[in-house]
């Protein structure tokens, strides 16, 4: 904790009251984060010594705002319970000198993040393993038995039956937190919610009472969190659709939700102020596991509320999954980077909502749609959005249906194919229908590939990928009166290929350090069904007054609660092992290999890459008897803090809770040497040895090494066979990396694995190598 005495605050405000004098006083003032590192609380801290920590925050400031009355109205949130630092409204140069004391490892401003089902458990194998259930991951982990799930995003739908607790036992005498939604009590399943909007409400200068409320009014916060710990629904409809039966990752965990996104400002649902005072209160209340499908751009670990609030849930051995991010298909685009998090990218599952477009030439093209088809069993006209277009608006703005560019006299009673692009999927058809159309077909552009959106339609409509939408505006500006329809949407399982990257799923390296790979894992992430909001319709679309318990959606939102479920399992089964640990395990035994049997692609259906997937797509079945895991502590992440070189004095306050030292050699080098379950080299100019260390966590036994063959490197292992003979028995080997004689491997990547295997199980490691630029 960090105290200022008093002789010591009367000093430092007579030398403040001075310094202000000769700096701008009209500086602008905005929200700032201030962060002080960890506390240092023993186990029988009391709420006098939180509203201590408080005061102190106070006291501190008042040297740098002149009294103790101006940083009492200046602070927002005192974070006091692990998380040390508080969130205050600051001008630049008060932030700039506040930043100086040696005290204070960062103070950055509250920026805005974006938010980043029933048969992709099935998909996975998670209900039953080979031909008997009674070896299925559920049933190893027994469904997530009481572990606490916790979802920090927009809220909860408290009555969704995929929170009803019927058959549950008491609450688990650990919980401290509490239930914040009005009207209606949490539950023996729905163990707590909480709100958290100071941050915004600093960020728009306002406050709303209107948002005092845990209640989730879009639907986000409910759909992932039913994901990763909703329980049994049967007979789950996702509009005029049986769905079966709705369930989460660990259906019989405790959840508990905590509200920190809210409607967008600027692009931005979620500030860090309030995503930190969320880290710090779940923490204190008890949480084993947290699922964060946040992010913004990758930053600074000390400039970055998301990393900041992860380290200290981990260190306090909460497990942390957060989502990659949905800037894809670009490379370097991917979020939330730090090591200890586990990061997850999205993949497809092999269902889909088929709707075609039938052409009147014949031609039937395969798109996916939830809107019901065209009333009349016959052919309609069809246009493009640029023929329909308004006399005031451009044909590139109309072919892509943004508001106001459609004539209503061109579109009335007809088909219009638009471009995706700019507005929304949904907010193209709200245009059609406006402008009198009868039906949309919307067309991927190249960026989205073959991924297309199960989407809620206003209207009857169908999206079709890249290619088949090439076909479309060809046949219509092929003729001058062009004819099709669009028929019902159905289910059908089992497509091909399955999994594949979504286009949108942000992509590696890492831009903060390119030594870890992320993202770490890929789950299903394209058309996840899972409970939803009934305070809010399924397009967001005001003109849209539906409302359904269950829905569809994408992202690595989605991807994110099905990591998070499946480490639910993990928690329940091996309640000692490390957050480390349980990733290790994810990771180290993913497939990388599709159901046509072929390696994993990317929406192009050309092969993916570990940027695009990291280990691979999740296995629940194969995580929870891995074998053998790369383990980590706390230690070894101030290492590789110290290994970046960030200053002992800043570490030591990061960590807060007793004595450490950095290494005495420590060098960016060693960052190599982090025992993660991947290797990247970004920047191999000569041989280097790197080492590893893994973890018996199975039966005894003989694991020997192999190496995929690599492009322009020769890879070596020592020594090539491990031995154990007990549970919990660690051993070293050194992977030597060679480049090949000749070989350039100068701005590009190569990739490959390595695996151990004692014959039944298969711990596999990616490897990931380039020549730097």
């Amino acid at each position: 904790m960090f105290l200022v005495s008093t002789k010591m605050v009367n000093v430092l405000l007579i030398f403040t009251v001075f310094s202000l004098l000769n700096v701008a006083t009209f500086a602008a003032k905005q929200s700032y984060i201030v962060y002080m590192g960890a506390h240092s609380h023993g186990p029988y801290a009391t709420l006098e010594d939180f509203e201590q920590v408080e005061f102190t925050h106070q006291n501190f400031l008042a040297s740098y705002l002149g009294s103790h009355e101006n940083a009492k109205d200046a602070i927002f949130y005192s974070y006091k319970t692990h998380i040390n630092g508080f969130a205050a409204i600051l001008d630049e140069n008060q932030a700039a000198e506040i930043a100086k004391h040696p005290e204070v490892i960062s103070v950055f401003p509250n920026k805005g993040n974006k938010l980043h089902t029933t048969h992709s458990w099935e998909f996975m194998n998670l209900e039953k393993h080979g031909k008997t259930p009674s070896h299925s991951a559920w049933k190893k982990g027994l469904y997530g038995k009481n572990t606490i799930i916790a979802n920090l995003d927009t809220g909860v739908w408290p009555e969704s039956k995929s929170f009803n607790d019927e058959g549950y036992g008491p609450i688990p005498s650990k919980w401290k937190g509490f239930c914040d939604i009005e009207g209606v009590p949490c539950n023996r399943k729905l163990i707590g919610a909480r709100f958290f909007n100071k941050g915004l409400a600093a960020y728009v200068g306002k406050s709303d009472p209107s948002l005092d409320n845990a209640r989730d009014f879009k639907g986000h916060g409910t759909h992932t969190l039913s994901t990763a710990g909703g329980d049994f629904v049967p007979g789950a409809r996702i509009l005029n659709m049986t769905a079966g039966v709705a369930k989460g990752g660990s259906p019989k965990a405790r959840v508990a939700a905590y509200k920190v996104c809210w409607k967008p400002v600027n692009g931005s649902e979620c500030f860090d102020a309030d995503l930190l005072a969320a880290f710090d209160m779940a923490i204190h209340d008890g949480v084993d596991v947290l699922s964060v499908s946040v992010g913004g751009s990758a930053d600074d670990y000390f400039n970055d509320g998301i990393a900041i609030g992860a380290f200290h849930a981990v260190q306090n051995g909460i497990v942390v999954v957060l989502s990659a991010g949905n800037s894809g298909p670009d490379p370097g685009t991917v979020s939330n980077v730090a090591p200890w998090m586990i990061t997850v990218g999205a993949s497809t599952m092999d269902r889909e909502f088929q709707s075609f477009a039938v052409l009147g030439n014949g031609k039937r093209f395969k798109g996916a749609s939830l809107s019901p088809a065209l009333p009349d069993k016959k052919l309609y006209r069809l246009m493009t959005g640029a023929q329909a277009k308004a006399a005031n608006a451009s044909a590139a703005d109309a072919l892509l249906c943004q508001p106001n560019t459609l004539d209503h006299s061109k579109a009335k009673g007809k088909i219009v194919a638009c471009l995706r692009g700019v507005n929304g999927r949904v907010n193209k058809g709200v245009q059609v229908s406006l402008a009198g159309g009868a039906g949309m077909i919307l067309c991927n552009d190249k960026s989205t590939g073959n991924v297309i959106s199960t989407d809620p339609h206003i209207l009857p409509a169908t999206h079709l990928t890249y290619t088949d939408g090439v076909s479309v505006f060809a046949y219509i500006n092929s003729t001058a009166e062009a004819y099709g329809t669009i028929t019902n949407p159905a289910a059908v399982l089992n497509t091909k290929p399955a999994p594949y990257v979504a286009a949108f799923s942000s992509r590696g390296p890492n831009t903060i350090t390119p030594e870890i790979l992320k993202p770490d894992i890929t789950a299903p992430g394209v058309k996840v069904i899972a409970a939803y909001s009934e305070g809010v319709s399924p397009t967001v679309e005001s003109t849209d007054k539906r409302r359904f318990p269950f829905m569809v959606d994408s992202g690595t939102s989605m991807s994110c609660p099905h990591v998070s479920g499946i480490a639910g399992l993990l928690k329940t089964r091996y309640p000692k092992w490390s957050p480390a640990a349980i990733r290790s395990a994810i990771m180290t035994t993913a497939r990388v290999k599709d159901n046509t049997g072929g390696l994993m692609k990317d929406a192009t259906f050309e092969k993916a890459t570990p940027f695009s997937y990291g280990a691979g797509h999740v296995q629940p079945n194969r995580a929870l008897n891995p074998g053998l895991v790369y383990d980590l502590n706390t230690t070894d992440y101030l290492d590789f803090l110290c290994n970046l070189g960030y200053s002992k004095a800043l570490i030591k306050s990061f960590h807060g809770k007793s004595p450490y030292k950095c290494p005495k050699q420590n060098s960016k080098a060693n960052i190599l040497n982090l025992n993660y379950p991947s290797i990247t080299v970004p920047r191999l100019a000569k041989p280097i040895t790197i080492t590893r260390k893994v973890k018996n966590v199975g039966s005894p036994g003989k694991y020997v090494a192999s190496v995929g063959s690599i492009k322009g490197v020769s890879v070596t292992v020592v020594p090539s066979e491990l031995e154990f003979k007990k549970i919990g028995e660690e051993k070293e080997f050194k992977v030597q990396i060679v480049p090949k004689k000749g070989a350039s491997l100068k701005g590009v990547y190569v990739f490959g694995h390595l695996t151990w295997t004692d014959g039944k199980h298969h711990v596999r490691s990616p490897i990931v190598i380039s020549g730097g630029i």
